[in-house]
């Protein structure tokens, strides 16, 4: 006689899930940063490396070593008047395959009157099946300056067969100033990715991507000198500005092509190198 052992259905909903939280708010004190307030919570945590001058320099990490199915991370940045702020991660962050559920991110930052905020983490690697939805909503005084950079890598270089064939990836960004909706995009890609990456109209087969938005007093003055720097360094690479803004696109077919133009980019951007962390 054969026996037959059933188990029942496993209920993904059930599994364990991070939720990740981070608020931190810094004040200028004389003539430099320092924080205000910080609260960590979850698997994310905040370090704040000695850099010199006077900003302040946050770096991001998930002690959760990715983000996986269900995973829920929350950060808040409050920049108070004339502070100087540069948020950034050691390293990519990995989103794994989901069975299921969409693992969520969601970014709030404000910046006051004379503040700046710098938001360079280093590349989103998104693996096959990943299901991931990330917001940003910013609010801007509009006095304050602002760069945020976000590079975006489906797949790993490393592997030449692991392909992102399907998935999801909702990038959503509101930024506002004074108060008033300034720039509003909606990056979504769900099901065939690799089949929408391949379409000239879209990637036309590039597996890298990055936005670059500066918002900023002097932002449309600069247009020309980025056309400049974008021609010399990134043949796969436009840029546009209007109403106080200026954004840059880029598409490469590898992470370590696409990281050397934007990392070339932003530092002529912002008159200084990226943060130390991008360099080891």
């Amino acid at each position: 006689m054969m026996y037959v052992s059933v188990w029942p259905s496993e209920d993904l909903s059930r599994r364990q899930r991070s939720h990740g939280r981070i608020a931190l708010t810094v004040q200028r004190f004389g003539s430099v940063t320092r924080v205000a307030q910080l609260h960590e919570s979850g698997p994310s945590r905040l370090r704040l490396p000695r850099i010199g001058g006077d900003g302040l320099e946050a770096v991001l990490i998930n002690t959760g070593g990715g983000i996986a199915s269900g995973d829920r991370y929350d950060m808040d940045f409050e920049v108070r008047p004339g502070a100087q702020l540069t948020v950034t991660t050691p390293g990519a962050e990995k989103v794994y395959r989901s069975e299921g559920p969409l693992a969520r991110m969601a970014v709030g930052m404000t910046v006051a009157e004379d503040a700046s905020l710098a938001w360079l983490p280093q590349e989103t690697i998104l693996f096959n099946e990943a299901r991931l939805k990330r917001s940003f909503d910013v609010d801007l005084d509009p006095t304050s300056r602002f760069l945020m950079a976000e590079l975006t890598v489906f797949g790993r270089a490393a592997f030449a067969e692991e392909q992102v064939t399907t998935g999801h990836f909702e990038d959503r960004w509101r930024i506002r100033r004074g108060g008033r909706l300034l720039y509003a995009d909606t990056l979504r890609f769900t099901g065939p990715i690799s089949e929408w990456l391949a379409r000239p109209s879209v990637a036309a087969g590039a597996k890298a991507m990055a936005t670059v938005l500066y918002v900023a007093p002097d932002a449309e003055g600069r247009l020309e000198e980025t056309r400049a720097i974008l021609e010399q360094a990134a043949p796969a690479a436009a840029a546009t500005a209007w109403n106080g803004m200026l954004i840059a696109r880029f598409l490469s077919p590898t992470i370590a092509e696409l990281r050397r133009h934007v990392v070339h980019f932003v530092t002529r951007l912002r008159s200084q190198s990226m943060p130390r962390v991008w360099q080891t």
